[in-house]
């Protein structure tokens, strides 16, 4: 294999993605700042689709090709302006022959989400005092358990099931990545579970961990129909979709139900709040490196005497 390094101005990205990999049928590609660690560096925080202009000044593309000649003819066209921006190529270069998918795995060790409770990716071993694990493979799919947003709905779901009178009846874990939440709350003796995704990939990979994990689910699209009510409901996507959905989860509430909401800056509590509002409040429950979990709970309904 050989991969071509290449510079471009930010703006020209994803044009210059695409031809790398629709065109030229690159094995990957990948984008960073070409400016990183430099004075001239400029770190982007703003989330996708909040309008954000901040952007890096220059990108470096780095794109794996399994031949010299694909690398190379990728290289021209680049050069050459094909992508509609002037691009500088760096290097073109074999790749060592190595285990990559070892490698992406090992960077993926067992992880402790409470005490006893720990998430176990598929090729290591249970550590020794673990109570209760999942055994997890991300495939393609979002949700390790390692990032913060997915730490804090687990940290929720495993505290909340050691203080409730009885496990959730119906569950809805809406954008599932590996599925690894509805796991944790089939494990922990939810009922009926649902979990969708817009990913065809994430909701294979989800159907296959449920089935390593002897948790019995519905995995499909996230257009498909889901109906009736969920006790609890949880979503670890962003800010902005999850912004976008709230009439829809709102709506899919039980009374008295449950709603986890994750994927969230610290700075934008007061836009999920406020989205919201027409149906129930939201208020902070955990806060880990800059991530925050919103919960809420549709109210039930008043009691005659």
């Amino acid at each position: 294999m050989h991969a071509l390094t290449v510079l471009v101005a930010a703006e020209a990205v994803d044009a210059a993605s695409d031809l790398l990999s629709d065109e030229h049928d690159a094995l990957s590609v990948s984008i960073e700042d070409a400016d990183a660690g430099s004075p001239a560096e400029q770190p982007v925080f703003d989330e996708p689709g909040t309008g954000g202009s901040r952007i890096w000044r220059r990108a470096r593309l780095s794109a794996l090709f399994d031949s010299e000649a694909a690398a190379t003819a990728a290289a021209a066209a680049l050069a050459a302006g094909a992508a509609g921006h002037d691009a500088r190529i760096e290097t073109i270069a074999p790749v060592d022959d190595r285990d990559w998918v070892r490698l992406t795995q090992a960077q993926f060790g067992p992880t402790e989400i409470e005490p006893g409770f720990w998430i176990v990716p598929t090729w290591s071993a249970v550590p020794t005092g673990a109570v209760r694990t999942i055994r997890l493979d991300p495939g393609m799919a979002f949700g390790t358990g390692t990032h913060p947003t997915t730490r804090m709905c687990l940290r929720w779901i495993v505290r909340q099931s050691a203080s409730r009178p009885a496990a959730w009846p119906r569950v809805l874990d809406y954008g599932c990545g590996s599925g690894v939440l509805a796991i944790a709350a089939g494990l922990l003796g939810a009922g009926s579970i649902d979990a969708v995704d817009i990913d065809p990939a994430a909701v294979e990979t989800t159907r296959a961990n449920a089935a390593a994990n002897a948790v019995t689910l519905r995995a499909h699209a996230a257009d498909g129909a889901v109906g009736g009510e969920f006790d609890l409901i949880l979503a670890n996507i962003l800010a902005t979709p999850l912004k976008m959905l709230a009439p829809l989860l709102a709506n899919r509430l039980a009374p008295g139900g449950e709603l986890v909401l994750s994927g969230i800056l610290a700075a934008q509590a007061g836009e999920l709040k406020a989205s919201y509002a027409p149906w129930l409040a939201l208020e902070v429950a955990d806060q880990d490196d800059g991530w925050i979990l919103m919960t809420g709970a549709r109210p039930a309904p008043a009691r005659v005497a």
